[in-house]
């Protein structure tokens, strides 16, 4: 349909109200977002939730409409993405750089890298979202709950919705707020001196994002936990590796730090082969976007562009990120003064700043393609921390030497700490921002409106997430480093993934890091990527990138994710034999009941997405963890089971809802 005709085009979309509405659910999800981050070493995507919310707020002026609501849920997953930095920046507290989180610099580094990540993503758009073959699958369920809620079928749609969302939240709200039920179940055995362990989480979120990427990232993933657990740990276990009172603390132990090491190399392999292949089509989106500013220079009115084909700028976009070098590059003298480097100070800072804007292009390339494939919750953020990290860490000492005085240690730790801090928040919110405009391609946005409204979204978040990180802090203190004396160390957040990254960090300055494994994982890589490249020319699916992420994240999560993914194909293929047993085609058949399928996955998410704000809400406000438990560790056995039970009849339901064909699909044979 022609821009110029199109009737959305008249439609509300950038509003006053929306953006105020996505400030306040901006403040209250990052408010959440951290504290969770902090506890646990994972934060979650506000996409979701900010759409339902929006939808049921703005309601009540009764003129609202899809865009607009997608507008509020651009604004607002900023909470969840922005957040991302806390994976790294607490180090330079844990290493004694900093005695708190200073606000300027901190909101620096959160407002240049999500700025950075906007400019980035625009080009990226039409190579990643405008041609439809990556599924986005958080983007997709979004825009599902948008069109639940402008449906008209009777509301049907928001129903499945709305009663997913509520079987996932009781579940969630039973495991991790009253502690009733177990989060997940595992098992360890021993075979001599290896040791193997198995498990899964009982998360329907985690189920619900691999119902929605399907089999083939799934089998991506299983096959990196094969390796992590059947084959790595218990290696490494039988040579003596690993320390821990248990069986289950010492897999766990070797799991963490070494066996992440390899998924670490097979992850930077991996997101060398994806940049390498995505180049083409990348730089195709550039020069369309050129074209496109070529053109409106010749005369060719803008308008003429169908309004969900319209970015930004490229011009715009480009004369920006140059401009934004110049802050960057002050933020990182600030940081280097009174270092003592002398003449190296200059070349310190025009080399810092240049890598981040370059390397961090190519990061949030593979970054947004990951997005695409398997979701921004489940994208390898901290993976790209962590090789940013051991990067930085590497070339600094052959770039300054000893020239930083007896500190130079520290401050080559504290250096990589604040580069990877940058670029992990850069690769976030370009991630989250390709997952956005998927949604808006999916509900008929358009794209400058949705760009514009995740700058807006960036800049509150970044004014924000300092004060909160000094109060936290103040508040809790860190493990390993407490603000003042006589504070209650139980209480500490743990911050394990900055932990972590600083411990990465320092092993690399003071030569500990076990490089082996690295090297092990990008041999790894390198056949992965092999067998990918053969893999495309049959049409099939086995990305190098997913195996590393499923040895790098905890296998809880990314057997829960499998889980998903199998029922996915099982119902697929259920519903492909009831078409030919009926004479149907497979379409009338699939669609309406994957359909369904999706508003189920993406209630999931809803519900748990509610219930994580509302327990991270409880436990700031009172000021322990688990503030809502009713169960104490007596009750964990007992605790196991029932939640096995309660996960087990939520999968077989949602298999039953998902496998059977629609009642009007049924024809009578004559």
């Amino acid at each position: 349909m022609d821009a110029r005709t199109d009737p959305s085009l008249h439609a509300s979309e950038l509003t006053w109200r929306g953006l105020l509405l996505g400030a306040g659910i901006i403040a209250i999800f990052m408010a959440a977002n951290v504290y969770m981050g902090l506890k646990t070493g994972m934060t979650f995507s506000s996409s979701i939730p900010a759409a339902m919310i929006s939808m049921g707020l703005l309601r009540l002026f009764g003129n609202t409409n899809i865009l607009e609501n997608n507008i509020v849920q651009t604004q607002a997953s900023a909470a969840g993405t922005l957040c991302n930095v806390i994976l790294v920046l607490p180090g330079l507290v844990l290493i004694g750089h900093w005695q708190g989180f200073p606000f300027w610099q901190t909101t620096a580094v959160c407002l240049l890298g999500g700025l950075l990540g906007v400019a980035y993503s625009i080009p990226l758009r039409r190579a990643m979202v405008a041609d439809g073959k990556l599924p986005y699958p958080e983007g997709k369920a979004a825009a599902e709950v948008l069109h639940a809620g402008e449906a008209g079928d009777g509301g049907r749609g928001l129903r499945d919705l709305l009663g997913a969302s509520a079987v996932a939240g009781t579940i969630a709200l039973a495991t991790s707020g009253l502690k009733l039920l177990a989060e997940g179940i595992h098992a360890t055995a021993s075979a001599g001196p290896a040791i193997f362990r198995l498990g899964t989480g009982f998360s329907l979120a985690l189920v619900g994002v691999g119902y929605l990427v399907g089999i083939g990232a799934c089998l991506a993933l299983l096959a990196g936990v094969a390796i992590a657990w059947g084959i790595a740990v218990p290696l490494l276990t039988a040579f003596g590796e690993g320390h821990g009172a248990t069986p289950a603390e010492i897999a766990e132990a070797v799991w963490l730090e070494q066996v992440r090491l390899i998924g670490a190399g097979i992850i930077a392999v991996g997101g060398v082969w994806t940049v390498g292949t995505l180049a083409s089509p990348i730089l195709a989106s550039i020069r369309s976007a050129l074209d496109t500013a070529r053109a409106a220079r010749s005369g060719q009115a803008l308008r003429d562009l169908p309004r969900q084909d319209r970015d930004l700028p490229i011009t715009w976009v480009a004369a920006a990120a140059a401009g934004l070098a110049l802050p960057l590059a002050g933020l990182i003298a600030w940081f280097a003064a009174g270092t003592g480097l002398g003449r190296l100070y200059s070349v310190l800072i025009v080399t810092a700043s240049l890598f981040i804007v370059s390397f961090e292009f190519l990061m949030a390339a593979a970054c947004g393609y990951l997005a695409g494939l398997l979701g921004s919750s489940s994208s390898p953020i901290s993976g790209i921390g962590i090789l940013t990290t051991i990067v930085v860490a590497i070339l600094l000492p052959v770039l300054i030497g000893r020239a930083a005085g007896p500190e130079g240690g520290r401050f080559v730790i504290g250096m990589a700490l604040l580069v990877a801090s940058v670029i992990v928040t850069i690769a976030s919110i370009a991630n989250d921002n390709l997952q956005d405009l998927k949604t808006g391609q999916l509900v008929g946005a358009t794209p400058w409106r949705q760009q514009i409204a995740l700058i807006v979204g960036v800049s509150i978040g970044a004014l924000v997430i300092a004060p909160l990180l000094s109060l936290l802090y103040q508040a809790y203190g860190f493990v390993g480093s407490m603000p003042r004396e006589g504070m209650q160390a139980s209480a500490a957040l743990p911050a394990p993934q900055a932990a972590l990254i600083t411990q990465i960090a320092s092993g690399i300055v003071h030569g500990q890091l076990p490089w082996t494994m690295v090297l092990i994982g990008m041999g790894l890589g390198a056949v992965f990527v092999g067998i990918e490249a053969w893999l495309r020319r049959r049409n099939l699916s086995f990305p190098a990138l997913t195996v590393g992420i499923g040895m790098y994240l905890p296998l809880n999560v990314e057997m829960t994710i499998a889980v998903g993914g199998v029922i996915s194909w099982l119902s697929t293929r259920s519903l492909q034999h009831q078409a030919r047993a009926r004479a149907q085609t497979v379409e009338t058949v699939v669609e309406p009941v994957h359909r369904r399928g999706i508003l189920l996955a993406s209630g999931f998410l809803v519900g748990e997405s509610f219930v994580g704000v509302l327990l991270a809400a409880a436990d700031t406000i009172t000021g322990r963890n688990s503030s809502l438990a009713v169960a104490g560790p007596d009750f964990a056995a007992f605790a196991t089971w029932l939640g096995a039970i309660t996960f087990v009849t939520a999968l077989v339901l949602f298999y039953l809802l998902v496998s059977r064909a629609p009642t009007p699909a049924i024809s009578t044979r004559g």
